[in-house]
């Protein structure tokens, strides 16, 4: 099936992309060869190349096109709030109704400051929580991914060898001080975790995790043993829900596994596909934003150009009324466990050892006959990953190198193409 062909002019972009942008990319995917390509437009669950290939999308732009690409209602409340003008650094009624709205949804939400990605949310929670704890040390996850500051990538992609709860450094450019701060867990192991808190709390200024870490799912009582240990010692605990807010249900991972955090950091969805992200929780924890609330050893000045911006403010409030209608996520979850499920027993019918990992709404593949319960379980044969993402690919079907996230765009003829690619990507991987 010939999905993959170029045109002159894509050929031509992707050479000047080359030229102007270190590795011709913009960090996020990297599409090596002919995988390589550049997208032209969008249109609800379906992307096309500039050479015209089509593809159902995956993708979703990592995650917050949840509705699809150019959804009409997102479209129109962007366009309306564009025209009265683009950005103006102070206070909007579009951002104003928003941190209302999201107080509404996420549990721990009692107040919200905005900002405009994942990693500044994801860092801005350790920083309230440092000033808050008067402490330094922040421990987070093997393999979890909170954007790409300088706490977020210690272990993020780790050998898999170091033992716990040493980090180890997965960037280069990291001064050696940070390393200093930050203590290693394996995720869903709450007996390990639990010994790490209670031998060094005094020195802990909050836990970050991902409720669902990458595509692995919290095993029962994991999130909740965190919660307890936390709060018996008084630490922050902070959810990265910069995936999981409103995918897992509209008040996210927090409504969905019943477990309440002191802070979260929201993104992707939130924005409705433009730059917006934001910090939520307790009201004690984010007055240290304001100056005229705390002493002034304990305020944290935080600006943005762009914070709550208008446009991405008015996207995200379109997109969250679109979710509040009834019966989404019960189709969203129905869609995402038909696929996770058909491709799980495509594997086990053609013998190849493989676990679909995940959730419903996100999930993905790994090449291994054991359980996937954390990172070190994940680090199964890579090559044989890059044969069914390729097969995926040149049959039509765009997911991220780590996940396919699910949409409420997907419709039935999305799902009957996708399961075809399934059937091609296993026989595929089973000739490899």
């Amino acid at each position: 099936m010939a999905r993959l062909e170029r045109n002159d002019e894509e050929r031509d972009l992707l050479a000047r992309a080359a030229r102007a942008m270190p590795g011709g990319t913009l960090g996020n995917m990297r599409l090596a060869g002919d995988d390589a390509f550049v997208v032209r437009e969008g249109a609800g669950s379906r992307i096309w190349d500039v050479s015209g290939n089509e593809y159902v999308d995956y993708a979703l732009g990592s995650g917050p096109m949840i509705l699809g690409h150019a959804h009409p209602k997102v479209l129109a409340a962007a366009e309306e709030a564009l025209r009265k003008g683009s950005t103006f650094f102070v206070e909007n009624a579009y951002a104003v109704e928003l941190a209302e709205r999201i107080v509404e949804a996420v549990p721990c939400a009692e107040q919200v400051r905005f900002t405009t990605s994942g990693t500044d949310a994801t860092f801005q929670c350790l920083r309230l929580a440092r000033a808050f704890r008067k402490r330094d040390k922040i421990l987070k996850f093997e393999g979890g991914f909170h954007g790409t500051h300088d706490y977020a990538v210690m272990s993020m992609r780790s050998s898999g060898t170091t033992p716990f709860p040493a980090p180890e450094p997965n960037s280069a450019g990291i001064p050696k001080a940070v390393q200093e701060t930050v203590l290693i867990a394996p995720y869903n192991d709450i007996e390990t975790t639990a010994s790490i808190i209670e031998q060094h709390h005094d020195e802990l200024a909050a836990v970050i995790v991902e409720p669902v870490q990458r595509t692995i799912a919290p095993r029962d009582g994991f999130l909740a043993g965190l919660r307890e240990v936390t709060e018996r010692f008084g630490v922050p605990l902070v959810f990265d829900e910069v995936v999981t807010g409103f995918r897992l249900a509209y008040g996210g991972a927090q409504e969905a596994y019943g477990v309440t955090p002191d802070l979260a950091a929201i993104g992707k969805i939130v924005g409705g596909g433009f730059p917006l992200a934001a910090v939520v929780g307790r009201g004690d924890l984010l007055e240290a934003y304001d100056a005229d609330a705390v002493p002034e050893e304990g305020y944290v000045p935080q600006a943005g150009t762009l914070n709550g911006n208008p446009v991405a403010a008015a996207a995200g409030l379109a997109t969250l009324a679109v979710l509040r209608e009834p019966g989404r996520y019960a189709a969203l979850h129905a869609t995402g466990a038909h696929l996770r499920t058909t491709l799980q027993r495509l594997f086990d019918e053609a013998e190849v050892p493989a676990v679909v990992s995940g959730v419903d709404v996100t999930f993905d593949v790994y090449f291994t006959d054991q359980p996937v319960v954390d990172y070190r379980s994940t680090l199964g044969n890579k090559p044989l990953k890059r044969v069914f993402d390729h097969t995926l690919l040149e049959h039509g079907v765009l997911k991220t190198p780590e996940k396919f996230y699910v949409g409420m765009c997907h419709d039935e003829a999305d799902v009957e193409l996708t399961i075809a690619a399934f059937e091609a990507a296993v026989a595929a991987v089973r000739e490899a």
